[in-house]
């Protein structure tokens, strides 16, 4: 039996984190596994009282945040499964969710990545991600499949392929590790798993999304729905996802059609819904991909600052 190193990444959210690890030991019954909890550099330590609490766990404390990326790679440094599986802090696990997953990896080997199907936590019939179709790399659009329908199980036999996984809740091939390696850090927050999937289908893999596995997705409890952070990342790393793996001509192609429709038209529905606070990070963002022409650790924004 394949170990299964499940990695997790907690900033400021003690209770949330908590309510994930009881959902663990409440529905999974996979028995080679191993809980890994990376503190991102909370205000507060929990860690000691956590390793108490939890000693069969594994407690990782760093001294500042390094963002989505740089926690989540902290984690893999201690995890010794041939299977990660990478999930959000605000999801609560449900039956078989491991087992599915493994069962799917272990009958593929091509596969390097997978996720299964997600809902919303506070509305368990809604569906939030059950695969992604391809992305257009002049426009950086796709679409998030099955998204905001009732589960009817219209999903649950297309098992296969998908575009991308989804963040919140990935199972990778330590081999698609080896290869691809880690996350990029330089993302911080938002886009760095699409990134990761590119890099790891360029190594030979598969990227699949397998929907007869499901998790339940707390939505936007770390940064909110409309926050100066989210918006701010959201629209950084859109542009360096495209900086980072499209073609030369779709990379120009999309910064003309960035700078002249998107950004325009976001500002001015900023302007109409009196969200004045999300007009600076929004241009911020679109200068520093104009000025930042390598891939840079500069995160650009004073990350500590926003609230």
């Amino acid at each position: 039996m394949k170990k299964v190193s499940v990695i997790t990444v907690n900033y400021n959210q003690p209770e949330v984190t908590e309510t994930l690890l009881q959902s663990i030991a409440e529905h999974n019954k996979y028995p080679a596994i191993q809980i890994i909890v990376v503190d991102n550099g909370s205000s507060i330590n929990h860690v000691p009282h956590w390793t108490q609490k939890y000693p069969e766990h594994t407690f990782i404390r760093l001294e500042s945040n390094l963002g989505f990326a740089g926690g989540n790679n902290e984690g893999v440094k201690f995890a010794d499964g041939e299977y990660l599986f990478f999930v959000n802090n605000d999801t609560e696990f449900t039956k078989d969710l491991i087992e599915s997953l493994v069962r799917l990896l272990e009958q593929r080997p091509a596969i390097g990545m997978v996720s299964p199907k997600i809902r919303y936590f506070d509305q368990p019939q809604t569906i939030q991600y059950a695969g992604f179709t391809q992305m257009n790399y002049y426009t950086a659009r796709n679409r998030c499949i099955g998204e905001l329908e009732t589960d009817q199980g219209q999903y649950d036999h297309t098992t296969g392929q998908t575009g991308f996984i989804h963040g919140a809740a990935m199972m990778v091939r330590r081999s698609a590790i080896a290869k691809a390696g880690l996350m990029a850090e330089s993302f911080f927050l938002y886009y760095e798993e699409m990134d990761w999937c590119d890099r790891i289908r360029r190594q030979g893999f598969e990227i699949w999304i397998e929907p007869r596995a499901l998790i339940f997705h707390k939505e936007s409890v770390s940064v909110g729905k409309k926050s100066v952070l989210k918006e701010y990342f959201m629209n950084r790393n859109r542009m360096l996802f495209i900086r980072r793996n499209a073609p030369p001509l779709a990379v120009c192609i999309f910064f003309l059609y960035y700078t002249a429709i998107v950004v325009p038209k976001n500002i001015f529905k900023h302007i109409l819904d009196r969200r004045y606070d999300l007009l600076r990070p929004l241009v911020k963002a679109l200068k520093w991909n104009l000025t930042n022409k390598k891939d840079s650790t500069n995160l650009g924004y004073p990350v500590h600052q926003i609230k």
